[in-house]
């Protein structure tokens, strides 16, 4: 197998697929492992996946797992957090956010995620991004993005907060900030002229930012019922930060289709994702990484630090209650708080907290796809689809922590990971 891999891995990385075999193939639809499979792809898509009759095959993974391409629906692809990502907002220009991102895209994708969703980015660094990527410019996964992320003033999401009065222009929806139902519809349109996917609200407070509460809601239900209304218009899917209940239960009743973390949810909170439809996204990893920084002195602001300390520890229980109560849940880490690339630890951390593997695997995949609206290309490994896989050694059923070791990532139907 490994002779296998490393013949692979030192031809071209854009050498086109067109016969894959796989020892075992994961179907998204099934949770199953299906046993010797032949994936036939023709340009960037699947044309036909059929049982293996042994002849000869331009990529040979007869000892491997394939698996569809890993889908991350919460990132922020253009920065990463540190212990100097305070300072860094007052010396970083657009062009070092832009470099950035394209460093942290090359990152995510050699992690095995070939989507992802951008969930708040500054001067629509991760726009440039997707369009570069798009058109082969740079190498990094398919990225659907919201742009900037949309907040009240001072909320979670405004840029300004941690700034003294004057070093800051006055903050205005295009800078993604909004008061009111007329701003609420301006912010909408703004992120349609910038070329943004998806839109995302920060319902509630959240932990990094420089502000006083991580949990309290943020938008008035006026505010969300003409942001969501306009989104429709636009034909936007909805993503909510949200931490606390009030601002869970003010985002879902208006119809977001995602809430992203989800700390204090209980079981009214439930009731409502689930006659909603709304997906959970919890960021296990996200959690896990906040509260171990909170306990290094000086790491974060004094804020900041406690409420990291106070929240980071709560998302693995409220995971696990959606869970148990049959709440949809997409895979999603905030790479960008933790590292880029460290995506695939998410996995082991859903497993630990009560999910099945072949569920965590769906979460990054069928259900994933379906948030995003791309349920018809993406996700499966299925005759139409994109031809996106990943390749690993061991049964992710059995071994999910072999999720943080992807051997070989396919993209399009070209090999991209060297």
């Amino acid at each position: 197998m490994k002779k296998t891999l490393l013949i692979l891995l030192m031809a071209s990385p854009w050498v086109s697929a067109e016969t894959i075999r796989c020892g075992h193939l994961f179907d998204a639809a099934s949770g199953e492992m299906k046993a010797n499979q032949l994936i036939t792809t023709e340009g960037d898509r699947i044309t036909a996946v059929s049982d293996d009759n042994g002849g000869e095959a331009d990529h040979d993974f007869s000892k491997a797992y394939c698996l569809p391409g890993l889908m991350d629906m919460h990132t922020h692809i253009t920065h990463q957090n540190s212990a100097t990502r305070y300072l860094e907002k007052f010396q970083d220009n657009e062009a070092d956010v832009a470099i950035n991102g394209v460093m942290y895209a090359r990152i995510t994708l050699d992690a095995g995620f070939t989507t992802i969703r951008d969930v708040g980015d500054a001067f629509n660094a991760s726009v440039a991004l997707r369009n570069a990527i798009n058109k082969g410019k740079v190498v990094g996964p398919r990225i659907f993005t919201s742009a900037k992320s949309l907040a009240t003033t001072g909320g979670h999401a405004d840029p300004s907060n941690g700034y003294r009065d004057g070093l800051f222009p006055h903050t205005t929806p295009k800078h993604g900030v909004l008061n009111g139902t007329g701003e609420a519809r301006r912010a909408v349109r703004q992120r349609y002229q910038d070329g943004a996917d998806l839109i995302k609200i920060t319902a509630t407070g959240g932990v990094l930012s420089q502000a006083a509460s991580g949990d309290n809601a943020q938008f008035s239900d006026e505010e969300l019922d003409a942001l969501i209304a306009t989104a429709n218009d636009y034909g936007f899917k909805v993503a909510a930060h949200a931490h606390g209940k009030g601002g869970m239960k003010r985002a879902i009743v208006a119809g977001v289709s995602s809430i992203e973390h989800g700390t204090y949810l209980d079981d009214e909170i439930i009731k409502l994702m689930k006659q909603h439809g709304t997906y959970l996204v919890p960021t296990l990893i996200a959690g896990d990484w906040v509260t171990e920084k909170s306990r290094i002195k000086g790491f974060f602001p004094a804020v900041v630090a406690r409420k990291a300390a106070t929240i980071g520890p709560l998302l693995a229980g409220s995971f696990n209650r959606a869970y148990e109560a049959g709440v949809k849940i997409a895979f999603g880490t905030d790479s960008g708080v933790s590292e880029h690339g460290r995506n695939g630890e998410e996995f082991a951390l859903m497993v630990a907290n009560g999910m099945r593997p072949a569920e965590a695997l769906q979460a990054a995949t069928l259900h994933a796809a379906d948030l995003l609206g791309q349920a018809s290309q993406l996700g499966q490994l299925k005759p139409g689809y994109y031809a996106d896989l990943v390749v690993v050694e061991d049964n992710p059923i059995e071994n999910i922590t072999v999720m943080q070791n992807i051997a070989v990532v396919i993209k399009g139907g070209q090999v991209v990971k060297q």
